[in-house]
């Protein structure tokens, strides 16, 4: 269980580690297990102990890579003086793949773990894979993953950078599309804010009714379109030459694509 268990290192704490880290600690974490190491010393939540350089302890359970994918560098010069391997490490540097991070980093269990930012109010994603990691390992990382929220596990590394896109990046392609349905709204009259309040809220309660409902959300769009009526209008601009969905396409293939070229550069 997350509130019991030995210490937790974070090598970083940035917007992903930092909001994962706070919802663990509102989960039951008890902040006195945590060391949060940064180059300036700062940036750990109250009661976390914060250092900038590792301390001269025994290495923790767990030590979890919380930086971006080009501080792989520095993450591996800030852990060279640890003493002994951690029982687990958790890296959540995107697109850096198991082999190198087995190559570069020392430990008896290795998981990576891709979280969205959602994680911080434990409606998130978290994707995670790992080779051969023992049963302890395993159940360790899933009980920092299920406060966070929804998490799967991924059997085909090569699937990574497909799940990265989707799901790493996703809360950002939603965050643009209801900005851009706001936007719609306003160019048809509506004033801007509460478009934006109108677009937001029915976001929210759509996600909600499709996370609950036992058709997908395809079956959904046609139930809320009458024949000839203003939805299905609507849907049959989306659904023009698969217009909607070449667009995400295209768009996930592009984040894909760079999480490819960030795990070729740690790999240099």
């Amino acid at each position: 269980m997350i509130g019991s268990g030995g210490p937790i290192w974070l090598i970083g704490c940035g917007n992903m580690g930092g909001a994962m880290l706070r919802r663990w600690i509102a989960a039951g974490l008890d902040p006195q297990r945590v060391t949060v190491i940064t180059r300036s010393g700062a940036g750990a939540p109250d009661g976390v102990r914060s250092l900038s350089a590792v301390p001269d302890e025994p290495a923790p359970d767990t030590l979890m890579l919380a930086l971006k994918p080009q501080q792989i560098d520095a993450a591996q010069a800030m852990i060279a003086p640890l003493q002994g391997r951690p029982k687990l490490l958790l890296s959540i540097l995107a697109g850096v793949d198991h082999a190198t991070l087995a190559e570069r980093f020392a430990a008896e269990a290795i998981v990576r773990a891709m979280p969205n930012l959602p994680v911080a109010i434990g409606k998130g994603v978290t994707t995670l894979y790992t080779v051969g990691a023992d049963a302890a390992a395993i159940a360790q990382v899933e009980a920092l993953a299920a406060p966070l929220g929804l998490y799967e596990w991924i059997g085909d590394e090569k699937q990574y950078d497909a799940v990265t896109a989707l799901a790493g990046c996703g809360p950002g392609f939603v965050f643009r599309f209801a900005d851009a349905l706001a936007q719609a709204g306003a160019a048809l009259g509506l004033p801007a804010d509460q478009a934006a309040r109108l677009a937001i809220a029915t976001l929210e309660g759509s996600a909600i009714m499709a996370a609950d409902a036992d058709v997908s959300p395809a079956v959904l769009a046609d139930r809320v379109a009458s024949p000839s009526g203003s939805t299905r209008e609507g849907l049959n601009v989306l659904d023009r030459n698969d217009a909607l969905v070449r667009l995400l396409t295209d768009t996930l293939a592009a984040a894909a694509a760079r999480n490819a070229e960030m795990a070729a550069a740690a790999r240099r």
